[in-house]
């Protein structure tokens, strides 16, 4: 089965040798699609996504911007997964401590802080692997 694609219509604001900005226009269709809840731009009304090597656009250009499905699902289980296991394992397992439970709440909330943290210092390294395509529209 293809890797489906999640995908979004915008118009071309910038154009420069290294990459295009696209502005996303956010649709009422966004509240009927399947990934809407993975989907930051269904949230949005409008979003800039820069696409990098794009080539051929030009400026007020009606395009397709499009991201694998699964990188959308990969997002959500960086954003949300992970977090969620880590401190579900870190209060059951401390709560069968003699540690007292502001203590372990506290453990709970440093290592959301934590993991959050070092996503965000790792953030480019990891929008390395979100690239968009774009497309003209037909």
């Amino acid at each position: 089965m293809p890797d489906a694609a999640v995908s979004h219509t915008g118009i071309v604001r910038t154009v420069t040798p290294d990459a295009t900005v696209v502005e996303i226009l956010s649709r009422a269709a966004c509240g009927s699609c399947a990934a809407a809840g993975l989907c930051s731009v269904a949230e949005a009304s409008r979003k800039e996504v820069r696409v990098p090597g794009a080539r051929g656009f030009s400026e007020g250009e009606e395009v397709e911007v499009t991201l694998r499905r699964s990188l959308g699902n990969r997002a959500a289980l960086l954003a949300y997964g992970l977090p969620a296991v880590l401190v579900l394992l870190l209060v059951v397992g401390l709560s069968f401590t003699p540690l007292h439970e502001l203590w372990v709440g506290l453990a709970g909330v440093l290592a959301l802080a934590l993991y959050y943290g070092t996503l965000f210092l790792l953030r480019e390294r990891i929008s390395r692997d979100y690239v968009f395509t774009i497309q003209k529209k037909q």
